[in-house]
């Protein structure tokens, strides 16, 4: 799985911990089936329990073909990026691999990369992104906030490209590095956003995922500008010190997920949980903006949990 700043989150958005879950017994089976047929049963007896469940005729994983995750879940986050004041969202969990190419759930978006077919030591990812950026569109908590007025939503498309190297301390780990470039072209803050990070995810038996991410954004002017400096007429109406932001790393933090399949095997498909916990620091002109150090904390916070059913 290639890192998410969301993830991420995940996962995340970022973001929900159900596909990660999917997404990682996919890859796992799939490479124990092709380059350890013996493996093909799944994780050795010291991190598996008791024998494995049905599968398709024949023994092999509902998840080493074609398949698709649909279910829902919730996400516990701040009202807007530097906002100490938080909702609950729910959101819709999708995702799917289907000839090759892997659909993935983002935050407020998704991912599909083109080359999900790829077995081996080191695989690659890349394909298109797009997600929908909502910060203070409406559903103000704060006063000053809602004066300095409402932003459009931001339509953002872009590519992620990415590296992982499968097995690296286990048979059914992996380590993987990855890289978003996205755009607004709804004409919102029209600027770009670089979106780096690693991960590490591993099988701890036949129905758990772990995966850790750490990432970072990186932000130019025109996004900058438009969500974290106060204008004139913004610092007239709200109060709030005039501000001028600059482009730089606007946030940075990590990631923990997990996934469980309630039946204990994640190759016979059926119902599968995630959840993920996550942390971020606001930094630069992210940080200092008004928005967030006098009416916001720079130390943000993620929950998330989801279900789904695959098929």
């Amino acid at each position: 799985m290639k890192c998410r700043f969301s993830s991420l989150v995940p996962i995340a958005l970022a973001l929900v911990g159900a596909p990660l879950a999917a997404q990682e017994s996919e890859n796992i089976t799939a490479k124990a089936e092709n380059d350890h047929p013996a493996a093909a049963e799944g994780p050795p007896g010291d991190i598996g329990s008791g024998g494995a469940p049905s599968q398709r005729p024949g023994g092999s994983s509902v998840l080493s073909g074609d398949w698709l995750a649909i279910g829902g879940g919730f996400v516990f986050a701040a009202n807007y990026s530097g906002s100490d004041e938080y909702r609950v969202l729910a959101v819709p969990v999708v995702a799917a691999n289907f000839k090759g190419i892997g659909i993935r759930p983002r935050a407020a978006g998704l991912s599909i990369n083109l080359l999900e077919g790829m077995r081996g030591d080191v695989t690659f990812s890349a394909g298109p992104i797009f997600r929908f950026r909502g910060d203070r569109t409406g559903n103000f908590k704060d006063e000053a906030v809602e004066a300095a007025g409402k932003l459009d939503t931001a339509l953002e498309l872009g590519l992620q490209t990415g590296v992982s190297f499968n097995r690296v301390f286990t048979r059914f780990d992996r380590v993987s590095v990855g890289l978003d470039v996205q755009f607004d072209v709804a004409g919102a803050h029209g600027g770009k956003i670089i979106d780096p990070g690693v991960s590490y995810s591993t099988a701890l038996n036949r129905g758990t995922v772990l995966a850790l991410s750490i990432g970072a954004q990186y932000v130019d002017d025109d996004f900058a500008e438009y969500y974290y400096s106060v204008t004139p007429e913004q610092s007239a109406a709200s109060g709030l010190p005039e501000f001028d932001a600059d482009s730089g790393w606007h946030k940075a933090g990590a990631t923990l997920a997990m996934g469980f399949d309630l039946s204990g095997d994640f190759r016979d498909g059926g119902v599968i949980m995630g959840g993920a916990l996550g942390y971020r620091r606001m930094l630069g002109d992210a940080a200092d903006t008004p928005f967030t150090s006098l009416r916001g904390d720079a130390n943000q916070f993620t929950a998330i949990f989801g279900v789904a059913y695959v098929f």
